[in-house]
């Protein structure tokens, strides 16, 4: 999954990777979706919607897929 970056940004959260991807439809469900869902962040589980997410991490979510972070600018994604 690659998402738009501004000159500023280094990272995305869990949280907003999950409504990205089109796993939630807000960000407001992710503390409930990661209360209820196993989602691994490199491997290990995590359940921290606020989880600062790099370019080049793997986020899996099983019976989903695993998507990898990957930050395109804005000209790429016109």
């Amino acid at each position: 999954m690659t998402t738009k970056k501004t000159e500023n940004e280094e990272f995305i959260t869990l949280g907003q990777f999950l409504k990205l991807a089109g796993i939630i439809q807000t960000g407001g469900q992710a503390k409930w979706y990661l209360s209820e869902h196993d989602v691994y962040v490199n491997g290990e589980i995590d359940n921290r919607r606020g989880r600062k997410l790099y370019e080049g991490d793997e986020v899996e979510i099983p019976g989903d897929g695993v998507y990898e972070v990957g930050f395109g600018s804005e000209e790429e994604n016109d």
